[in-house]
Parts: structure tokens; C-alpha cells; sequence
């Protein structure tokens, strides 16, 4: 008997090749038939799963956040249990940055979705767009952890942080893409950044003379 396709496979490997097509050339070079040739199928393929340009960069596009939550999964996974709070923040910062060249290459084409999605409302509107805000949401209920377990100081603005702290990584992580600094340049900004919240804020206040 005829195998039968496994669809969200086939999907994943044409939404894998326009990654592959985007991060080597650039978004603007991505058309159907590019993707088709990466992906080594028909073009007729291609468009029995995404009819459209702009069906196959949507679907390129939740590919990439599906992939992105898979490396979260495994960061946090490698933490012990219960994890410390400042841990999970570090961890989700790290991830944030292209340290290596699996996420170079989400960075590299997520940062190229963004500019595009400036200009078109249904890129927009994708979930790829909305997760900074899901990201902000994690790490300021991590920062609520840490002040409750006496880490931070009460009057740390967790959203505000949070907030803090995704710009700080959007910007390292622009830099290191553009040639500015090295990866270990970055993740030691990170890193003192964290020094600083975590042992400026949580010192204890002197008296007043």
C-alpha cells in the first residue's frame, strides 16, 4: 500500500527551507519557487500546502516559533527543580541571544519578519510578533518569584523590568548579528546587568542620618 504523507512533516520541511532560503539570501529573495528548489519538491508541492506567498511566510513564521519554544523547553528543562528565579531569567535571556548558529540563523530571519510585519498588518498580527509580550509576561512573573523569595527588593516594578530586560537583549542581540560585539561580550552585559538587580536591589537600605 501507498504510504500516506505525513502533512505536518511535509510543511515543516518546506517552512524549514524558506528559513534556509531567507537566512542565506534575505526575506525579499523568497518566492515559491525558491522554496520549492530548497526544499528539492515541486512547486506544485509547495502550493498544495501554503497557496500563497504570504500563507507560506505565515507558516515559515509559526514554524520558527514552534522551533523557538522547543530550545526554551530544553534550557529550562536543564535547570534543577524547582528552578531559582534568577536561573529561569538568566536562561531566558541566554536563549534570547544568537549564541550559536541555530539561533543566529531565528534571529537573522525573525529580525527580518519584524521589519516586514511593520508594513504588513497580517505579518502583524502573527503570533511570532505578540510572543515579546509573552516573553515580558514570563519574565516578570520569574521577577515576582525572586521578590518574593527575598531576591529583589519590594520595590522593583517587575513589568517594568521585564520590560528592561527584553529591549537589553533585542539590542545585544542586533549587535551581535551586525558584527558590533562578540557573543561573549553580550552575555557578559547580561550578566552584570544581573549582578546589578539582583544584589543592588535586594541590599538592604541604610538609616538615615
Amino acid at each position: 500500500m501507498p504510504r500516506t504523507p505525513d502533512h505536518a512533516t511535509r510543511r515543516a520541511e518546506i517552512a524549514e527551507a524558506l528559513v534556509r532560503v531567507a537566512s542565506r539570501d534575505g526575506l525579499h529573495a523568497v518566492t515559491m519557487r525558491s522554496v520549492a528548489a530548497e526544499a528539492q519538491v515541486s512547486l506544485r508541492l509547495v502550493q498544495y500546502y501554503f497557496q500563497n506567498k504570504e500563507q507560506l511566510l505565515i507558516g515559515a513564521l509559526q514554524h520558527l516559533e514552534q522551533r523557538s519554544h522547543r530550545r526554551w523547553a530544553r534550557r529550562l528543562a536543564d535547570l534543577p527543580d524547582p528552578p531559582p528565579p534568577r536561573a529561569v531569567i538568566e536562561a531566558f535571556l541566554l536563549e534570547a541571544l544568537p549564541t550559536d548558529a541555530p539561533s543566529r540563523v531565528f534571529h537573522l530571519v525573525g529580525t527580518s519578519y519584524a521589519v516586514l510585519a511593520m508594513t504588513d498588518p497580517l505579518l502583524a498580527a502573527q503570533p511570532f510578533i505578540s510572543g515579546v509580550d509573552r516573553l515580558e509576561q514570563q519574565l516578570a512573573a520569574a521577577l515576582a518569584d525572586a521578590r518574593t523569595a527575598g531576591e529583589l527588593a519590594e520595590h522593583v516594578d517587575v513589568m517594568i523590568e521585564a520590560t528592561r530586560l527584553v529591549t537589553l537583549t533585542n539590542g545585544l542581540g542586533t549587535s551581535i548579528l551586525v558584527g558590533q560585539r562578540s557573543v561573549d561580550n553580550a552575555v557578559a552585559v547580561v550578566r552584570y546587568h544581573l549582578e546589578q538587580l539582583f544584589t543592588t536591589a535586594s541590599a538592604p537600605r541604610t538609616a538615615a542620618r
